[in-house]
């Protein structure tokens, strides 16, 4: 299954809710496996967050992991990590950039969050996540 509107927007949806419950205006972005995006909500936060979560989106999308975890391994790549940082316009490896799984457990994009702490945004991106694995 690639990922279409509907779920991509059914991901978004959650992620909206648990932002909403936990009161944080934030950003969030879908995109697909090609780090294209399929939706997008802006809670009130500031504009350039919408930019960060679009890129922990494509950061977790493009590397097949969640955003937190490849800025882990890129810490420890030395001068390495720059390119890697910089490849794609960017990228951003701090929390709030989940994978998104089909039921079968491929990949089908990813969902970012911004505006809150990287714990937070974290928090709202999984939400996203789990409503459509």
């Amino acid at each position: 299954m690639k990922l279409n509107y509907k779920t991509a927007e059914k991901a978004l949806h959650a992620a909206k809710e648990k932002a909403l419950s936990m009161n944080i205006p934030v950003s969030i972005a879908v995109v697909d496996t090609g780090g294209h995006l399929v939706a997008l909500a802006r809670l009130d936060s500031v504009y350039g967050v919408i930019d960060f979560a679009i890129k922990k989106a494509k950061t977790a999308v493009m590397f097949g992991v969640n955003s937190d975890l490849m800025g882990e391994i890129i810490s420890g790549t030395g001068i390495h990590g720059y390119g890697m940082l910089n490849s794609n316009e960017g990228l951003l490896t701090i929390a709030g950039g989940v994978i998104l799984k089909n039921v079968d457990g491929d990949v089908i994009g990813a969902i970012g969050s911004s505006g809150g702490t990287p714990e937070q945004d974290k928090q709202i991106a999984e939400a996203g996540a789990q409503a459509i694995g």
